[in-house]
């Protein structure tokens, strides 16, 4: 399932979410290219997806969940990557 939680992140003038995937990477990619959402926006586990997208996803299947709860299935399904293992 594709998760996605509400646009809270503020960066580069803009609030931001994050699209996961709560099974498996090859998943979390092929909607990220069925619905326009470049390479450069993947972050080892995640997709940052500025918040003009948000309904769009939805809309095209995309869950929307809570932060808490995406954080927690995102764990649940193995593919987190700890803040440790990130790039500086």
């Amino acid at each position: 399932m594709i998760l996605l939680d509400p646009p809270l992140w503020p960066r580069h003038g803009r609030l931001w979410s994050h699209l996961v995937s709560d099974s498996s990477l090859a998943e979390l990619h092929a909607f990220a290219a069925r619905t326009g959402i470049p390479e450069r926006a993947f972050d080892l586990d995640h997709y940052d997806v500025p918040d003009r997208m948000h309904d769009e996803l939805v809309a095209a299947g995309a869950v929307p969940v809570d932060s808490r709860e995406l954080i927690r299935r995102l764990r649940a399904s193995g593919l987190r990557v700890p803040a440790r293992d990130r790039r500086a």
